[in-house]
């Protein structure tokens, strides 16, 4: 028995019918965190290699760990 006074009074339960979430939209397929941890690093790694290793300082070296690195945020977004 509620009464006015009753914090639950003021929560009342919904009207409109609201299907429960499908479990494979809640849940990301196992690869996703890999391919991000993956491209993250191998981003890094590009980089990092650009500065300590290649004679060369071609700017592609760069632009390579940036993407790398961009599609790793990517990737982030897409993990549940």
């Amino acid at each position: 028995m509620r009464t006015q006074d009753s914090p639950y009074h003021a929560v009342e339960k919904s009207s409109r019918y609201q299907p429960p979430i499908p479990k494979y939209v809640k849940e990301s397929p196992r690869w996703v965190p890999i391919m991000m941890f993956a491209l993250l690093g191998l981003g890094l790694l590009v980089i990092i290699g650009y500065y300590l290793i290649s004679p060369m300082r071609h700017q592609y070296f760069l632009l390579a760990g940036l993407a790398f690195i961009l599609g790793g945020l990517y990737t982030a977004t897409k993990w549940h």
